[in-house]
């Protein structure tokens, strides 16, 4: 009995530090043609939220947009730029020509959640009018 007892003491123990060591951090953004690179002209907004599991690097998202040029032919985040620069796709969000708002899960590399850590990825989405994104958003916590 004492050795059950030590047993399920110990499983007790170590799944409150794999929950204590997991951390949840959601990160945010808002979406606007004026924090394109090179800026676009735009009545377009939206919204981004991203959450990340900093243990496994599962991230779920929500992206609202509303106001753009035509119909979203993509969304993405991309990672590797700080505001003013631009970078390639890191995870693309929803399907082809995406309607708001796109939710879903993915798994960053760890490059990838050190530049989200760093503040260096951000939200776009792109139209036809607007290949290159039309409105766009850095995350941040």
């Amino acid at each position: 009995m004492h050795k059950t007892a030590t047993v399920i003491g110990l499983l007790a123990a170590a799944a409150a530090f794999s929950w204590a060591s997991a951390a949840t951090v959601s990160y945010k953004a808002n979406l606007g043609g004026n924090a394109e690179v090179p800026p676009v002209q735009t009545p377009g907004k939206g919204s981004a939220q991203v959450n990340v599991d900093t243990a496994t690097k599962q991230v779920s998202y929500r992206v609202e947009f509303s106001g753009l040029s035509g119909p979203a032919a993509a969304a993405h985040i991309h990672c590797g730029a700080a505001p003013g620069g631009n970078a390639g796709v890191a995870v693309p969000l929803g399907a082809a020509n995406p309607a708001s708002p796109i939710t879903g899960n993915a798994t960053l590399t760890d490059p990838q959640l050190a530049d989200l850590q760093a503040g260096k990825c951000y939200v776009n989405v792109h139209t036809a009018a607007n290949k290159g994104g039309e409105i766009r958003g850095q995350l941040a916590p």
